[in-house]
């Protein structure tokens, strides 16, 4: 009886261990792809193979295949440069990439450059283009024409980086800044425009005095010919009627004030203290 038990116990553990080899060999030859991802095959007897793995599960021979897995989503990059302009002004530019690997061409992309492409290929060819670009423009055509040197830069950077079966979604200037040299010039440059608009409106200002005091001149003179032609054809009396206006004016005047006392003319004012 104790002999068949322990038959019967070898047996069991001789198909366990059979069971667990080829469990393990099952579970090597078995790989798993997830959602945006895709997988190139390196053959040990044919290289890399042609054919991508997409998601899902798949079967691959142990030892003889080993599977590389890819990420094929769009992911965010930030390149920067410094680099000069036309009028020889230098220039930190960043730009921002959204790329992603062409999927298509992902074997090519494993033999030639590798799992870090976009390590590889995207910061060169970014400092190229973005080299190539700016120094197409001077300094201030860069703040004003920004839009028209972003489009410039994606369409020469998209065309770049197909060579190397990179797909970009998006690319855009994100940051610009001039050396401290230029920003000493546009200071200059504002304050000299300053001075300028001063100068003119202090001109302007002078010009309409002279207006003003030629426009005074002419009514002075034009109201001194009236008064004129007045006295001749009425004789003294209107200067005496003007002479007679400004006095009662004088007096209405001095009558408001609480400083002005009046004494009459002809009365002896003079008090005598004490006796007879």
């Amino acid at each position: 009886m104790s002999n068949n038990a322990v038959t019967l116990l070898n047996n069991v553990a001789k198909w366990a261990a059979g069971i667990g080899f080829a469990g393990t060999i099952a579970q090597s030859a078995l790989y798993t792809v997830d959602g945006g991802e895709r997988a190139v095959i390196f053959d040990r007897i044919q290289g890399v193979l042609q054919e991508t793995k997409g998601e899902g599960m798949h079967f691959m021979v142990p030892w003889l295949q080993n599977p590389t897995i890819f990420d094929v989503r769009t992911r965010p990059r930030s390149i920067s440069s410094v680099t000069g302009t036309k009028d020889l002004q230098m220039v930190n530019i960043t730009l921002r990439v959204l790329s992603k690997p062409d999927v298509e061409n992902l074997p090519t992309i494993f033999k030639n450059l590798g799992t870090d492409f976009d390590e590889r290929v995207l910061p060169s060819i970014g400092n190229e283009v973005l080299k190539a670009i700016v120094a197409q423009y001077n300094a201030a055509e860069l703040l004003t024409m920004r839009d028209q040197v972003s489009h410039k830069v994606k369409a020469a950077l998209t065309q770049r980086a197909e060579d190397f079966h990179i797909l970009l979604d998006d690319v855009a200037l994100t940051h610009l800044t001039f050396g401290d040299e230029f920003a000493r010039a546009i200071e200059v440059k504002q304050v000299a425009q300053q001075e300028a608009e001063r100068s003119k409106f202090i001109v302007l200002k002078s010009e309409q005095e002279k207006k003003a005091a030629v426009i005074k001149a002419e009514g002075e003179s034009e109201a001194a010919k009236l008064i004129s032609d007045a006295t001749k054809s009425a004789g003294p009396g209107l200067i005496e009627l003007r002479r007679i206006e400004a006095a009662r004016e004088v007096a209405q005047n001095l009558a408001r004030s609480r400083n002005v006392a009046y004494l009459p003319s002809q009365t002896n004012m003079l008090l005598s203290v004490g006796g007879k």
